[in-house]
């Protein structure tokens, strides 16, 4: 038992939507506004220590 075209109009609406989703890009989500690519990895990089003292102080 076959769906037909279904399958392929499921298909083509996906791609259409990953496609959007790609062209956003990081650049435009909200924590990412206006930010370089320098200045997000250095963010991120603060919060990951962060992150990774806190659970190292947890362990203690």
């Amino acid at each position: 038992m076959t769906r037909g075209n279904q399958r392929e109009l499921a298909r083509e609406k996906n791609a259409k939507k990953q496609a959007a989703v790609k062209a956003k890009g990081a650049g435009d989500q909200s924590g990412s506004k206006g930010a370089s690519l320098e200045q997000r990895k250095h963010r991120d990089a603060e919060i990951m220590r962060e992150k990774q003292k806190k659970a190292a102080d947890a362990k203690k």
